[in-house]
């Protein structure tokens, strides 16, 4: 009985961790990525354009180092 009892708790420790798991990397691969998002923020703050701020998502981190370059006195945060 303690056998099973300790099998069984051994199981579903597993399945939990590959559920945690496979949930990880789903999110991972189907959100956007940190880049994109300050980017995207960056380029709203410059623009105040969504169609800029699409173009610089697409862009990610060159457009994240291009504005932190490229950045105006007042456009410090």
């Amino acid at each position: 009985m303690v056998l099973l009892l300790a099998s069984t708790k051994n199981r579903i420790g597993k399945m939990i961790a590959q559920v945690v798991t496979q949930t990880t990397t789903t999110a991972a691969q189907s959100g956007i990525g940190l880049g994109s998002a300050i980017a995207v923020v960056c380029s709203w703050q410059r623009n105040r354009s969504i169609f800029w701020a699409i173009i610089a998502g697409i862009l990610s981190w060159f457009y994240v180092i291009y504005f932190a370059l490229t950045r105006m006195p007042d456009e410090r945060l």
